[in-house]
C-alpha cells in the first residue's frame, strides 16, 4: 500500500502538466493535476509517519504491525485532512473506500489484514463509488471521474466473480478505466466542446497504473490526452463557461461537532451560494467530523454556514482564476524547509542532522558524475510538504534541470529560494545562517551571502595523466581544484589538499571545513590524512578552526571549504 502511494506521487507529478491542461470542468482553473498529486502526497506522507511511529514502538505495536487495513486507515485519514479542491476531495473518497472495505474484512479476519485479493479490491472500488456520488449529494454526473471508477469497479468484480487474481484484475481495472475515460467526451458537453477527456479520469488511471506498475512490476503504455486544438480560442486558454463567469473562490474546512441533519442544512445552504458542493464525511475509525468543499463568489457566507453548522479548522480560502498557473495555497504541513542535495549516505546524515530535508544521489549510479533530474528535484520538494522551500542544490544539480525543477514547482504553488551553492561545503555554510522564523526574502537573502562568501574547492586522484595549470600530473597524483581549474599537483590526497588550504586561506579564514569521500588517495590511511591536514592548520595558520566530516561521497576525495 505504502509503495502505491508513493508511486502514485512520483507518476502523478510525472503527468501533472496533462492532466492540469484536461481541467475545463467543473472549473477550468487547471489544478486537478496538482490537487490530485497534493492529496496523495499528504496520504503518503500519513501511511509513512504510522509506520515509523510502528518502528519507533515496535513490531508489535498497532501501526507497526503490517496490518493492510490500518495503512489504508491512515491513507484515508491523510487524504482527507489534506484534500485539495473537488479532486482532492474526491480522491480521499476513493481511498476511504479501500479503508472501510479493508477494515470490514480485516474484522472478519481476526482483526488484522495482510494482504488485499482480488474480492477485497473490487469491493474497495465499489465503496469509492458510492462515497464519491454520496459526497457529490447523491448526484451523479456521466462523463466524470465517477464514471471511469465505475468502469474499472466493474472490471474488478468480474475478474473476482471468474476467479482470477488480484494482477488480472488491476490490468483489467485500468483497461476499463481507458475505455470509459475515452467516452467521456461523448456524455459530457463541456468535454465535447473542448476536445478533452475527463481530468479527475485521467488522474485516477495514472493511479491505476501505479497500482499495476507496484503489483505487477509492469508500467502500462498510455496515449498522452491533449484538447483539441480546435477547441481552444485565440488566446490559448479555455473559458470556464460562456453563459456565466466561474466562481471567484474555492472555500475548503474541516467541520466538527455536527449531526447528519445539519450536514444535510449546510450541504443546502452552500448549493444556495455557490457550486461543486462536496461534503464528505471522515472515516469513523480515524476522526468525526466532515470535510467541505465548495466554489462561491461569497467566501464569507460559506464560511458563516459552516460556523452554524458546527466547529471549524483548516479553512483554506483560494482565488478560482481561469488557466491560473499557480496554486492555491494551503495543505503544507509546515511553512518553510530547505532541501539540500548531497552525495553519500553520511552526507545525507550531516545535513539531515541539521534540519535540512535531503535529496541523496542514488547509490547505483555508475556515474558519479550523474546529476539530479528535474523530475526527482520536484519531487523532493513536494515531499519536504513546505508552503516555502530554500534549495541548496550543491553542485549536483544541472542549471538547465534546476530550472525547470524549481519551475515547475513554483507553478504549483511552492514558492521555491535556489541558492547557488556549488559545493556541500558552501550548502553547510549557507544551512548554518538559516532562519526559518524569519521573513523568505531575508532568508534567502543571508542563505546565499554565506554560500558566496565560502572558498571551497576540491582535492581528485588523478586517474591518467594530463597536462594542467599547475604542470603534467600522473595517475595517481593529488590534485587541488578550485573554480574548475586544477592549481595545485601533489604526490598525493594530503600534499594537495595542503596546498590547496594554503591557496584558499590566503585571505584568511575562520573555519575551514573538510568533507571526506569515498576514497581518499585509493585507500591510503585516512586518519593519516586527517592528521597531516590538523597539524598543517595548527602549524601554518593558527586561530583557524578546522572541522572534518566523512560523508561517503564519491568522486572528489575532499571537498574543502573556507569561511
Amino acid at each position: 500500500m505504502r509503495d502505491w502511494a508513493h508511486t502514485a506521487v512520483s507518476d502523478l507529478i510525472t503527468h501533472i502538466d496533462e492532466i492540469n491542461r484536461l481541467n475545463v470542468f467543473p472549473v477550468a482553473d487547471s489544478d486537478t493535476g496538482a490537487n490530485m498529486l497534493f492529496t496523495m502526497r499528504s496520504a503518503l506522507a500519513e501511511a509513512n509517519a504510522g509506520a515509523g511511529a510502528g518502528a519507533s514502538a515496535g513490531a508489535g505495536s498497532e501501526a507497526g504491525s503490517g496490518c493492510v487495513a490500518r495503512v489504508a486507515a491512515a491513507m484515508s485519514a491523510g487524504a482527507l485532512n489534506g484534500a485539495r479542491g473537488n479532486s482532492g476531495v474526491i480522491l480521499s473518497q476513493i481511498l476511504r473506500g479501500i479503508a472501510d472495505v479493508t477494515a470490514t474484512a480485516a474484522a472478519g479476519s481476526g482483526g488484522e489484514l495482510s494482504e488485499i485479493d482480488v474480492t477485497v479490491f473490487g469491493a474497495a472500488l465499489r465503496r469509492g463509488v458510492e462515497l464519491v456520488i454520496t459526497s457529490m449529494g447523491g448526484e451523479e454526473i456521466a462523463g466524470t471521474i465517477v464514471s471511469v471508477l465505475r468502469a474499472a469497479a466493474g472490471a474488478a468484480e468480474e475478474c473476482a466473480s471468474g476467479g482470477e487474481g488480484l494482477a488480472r484484475a488491476i490490468t483489467a481495472a485500468g483497461d476499463a478505466a481507458v475505455v470509459a475515460l475515452e467516452k467521456t467526451p461523448e456524455q459530457l458537453d463541456v468535454l465535447a466542446d473542448a476536445g478533452a477527456v475527463d481530468a479527475g479520469g485521467r488522474g485516477l488511471l495514472v493511479l491505476l497504473d501505479a497500482l499495476c506498475s507496484t503489483v505487477t512490476g509492469h508500467a502500462p503504455a498510455r496515449a498522452v490526452y491533449e484538447l483539441s486544438p480546435r477547441a481552444l480560442p485565440a488566446s490559448g486558454v479555455l473559458a470556464a463557461g460562456a453563459d456565466r463567469p466561474a466562481p471567484q473562490f474555492e472555500v475548503m474546512y474541516l467541520l466538527g461537532g455536527c449531526d447528519a441533519a445539519a450536514s444535510d442544512a449546510l450541504r443546502d445552504r452552500l448549493g444556495e451560494i455557490g457550486e461543486s458542493v462536496a461534503i464528505t464525511a471522515a472515516p469513523s475509525t480515524t476522526q468525526d467530523g466532515y470535510s467541505v468543499h465548495v466554489h462561491t463568489d461569497d467566501a464569507g457566507a460559506a464560511i458563516e454556514a459552516g460556523l452554524v453548522a458546527g466547529r471549524l479548522s483548516r479553512i483554506v480560502v483560494s482565488a478560482l482564476t481561469s488557466g491560473t498557473t499557480r496554486l492555491p495555497a494551503g495543505g503544507w504541513t509546515r511553512e518553510r524547509a530547505v532541501l539540500a542535495v548531497v552525495d553519500g549516505d553520511a552526507a545525507a546524515e550531516l545535513f539531515a542532522g541539521e534540519g535540512a530535508c535531503v535529496l541523496q544521489r542514488g547509490p547505483d549510479a555508475s556515474d558519479p558524475s550523474t546529476d539530479i533530474s528535474a523530475h526527482q528535484l520536484v519531487r523532493a520538494l513536494v515531499d519536504t510538504g513546505a508552503a516555502q522551500v530554500m534549495v541548496l542544490p550543491n553542485g549536483y544539480v544541472a542549471a538547465e534541470e534546476l530550472v525547470a525543477g524549481c519551475t515547475a514547482a513554483i507553478g504549483w504553488g511552492i514558492d521555491v529560494v535556489p541558492i547557488p551553492t556549488g559545493s556541500m561545503v558552501q550548502g553547510l555554510a549557507a544551512l548554518a545562517v538559516h532562519e526559518p522564523a524569519g521573513p523568505a526574502v531575508n532568508d534567502g537573502y543571508t542563505m546565499a551571502r554565506a554560500a558566496g562568501a565560502a572558498r571551497h574547492g576540491s582535492v581528485r586522484i588523478a586517474t591518467e595523466s594530463a597536462l594542467t595549470w599547475a604542470g603534467r600530473c600522473s595517475p595517481g597524483d593529488g590534485l587541488g581544484i578550485s573554480g574548475d581549474e586544477v592549481l595545485i599537483v601533489a604526490a598525493d590526497a594530503a600534499g594537495a589538499a595542503i596546498g590547496l588550504l594554503d591557496l584558499l586561506l590566503a585571505s584568511g579564514g575562520d573555519l575551514v571545513t573538510v568533507l571526506v569521500g569515498a576514497d581518499v588517495d585509493g585507500g591510503a590511511d585516512v586518519t593519516a590524512v586527517e592528521d597531516i591536514l590538523e597539524e598543517h592548520v595548527h602549524d601554518n595558520h593558527p586561530g583557524t578552526e578546522l572541522l572534518i566530516y566523512h560523508t561517503g561521497h564519491r568522486g572528489d576525495a575532499l571537498l574543502i571549504g573556507v569561511e
